[in-house]
């Protein structure tokens, strides 16, 4: 008689710690597995197009290779043979061959 004078009892509410589990969960999930490599990744990139030299043999994005003549700045001039030379960007550059991969090709 005491519950339907007064109403019905109100539930317990939940634990906001518990509430916020979940979403701290998914973070922790997505920093782990996306943002931290590619943090990485990024960050060896950097490290490379910052070492790059004269002579040093390259790939680029779009499938050219070549061998590095001078390097201007943000800027590299790339020898594809012993006619043509080209001017890219050097954050174009994906990686760096071994000496003497041209050569083997």
């Amino acid at each position: 008689m005491l519950l339907s004078i007064l109403g019905t009892p109100t539930p317990a509410q939940p634990n906001a710690f518990l509430q916020i589990l979940p979403m701290v969960a998914i973070f922790a999930i997505f920093y782990f597995l996306v943002i931290r490599p590619q943090s990485k990744r990024v960050k060896e990139h950097r490290k490379m197009v910052d070492t790059l030299a004269v002579g040093n043999e390259v790939a680029f994005a779009g499938g050219l290779m070549g061998t590095i003549k001078k390097i201007e700045g943000e800027y590299a001039v790339i020898a594809l043979n012993k006619t043509t030379e080209i001017k890219v960007q050097r954050a174009s550059v994906i990686s760096v061959l071994p000496n003497g991969t041209l050569d083997n090709i």
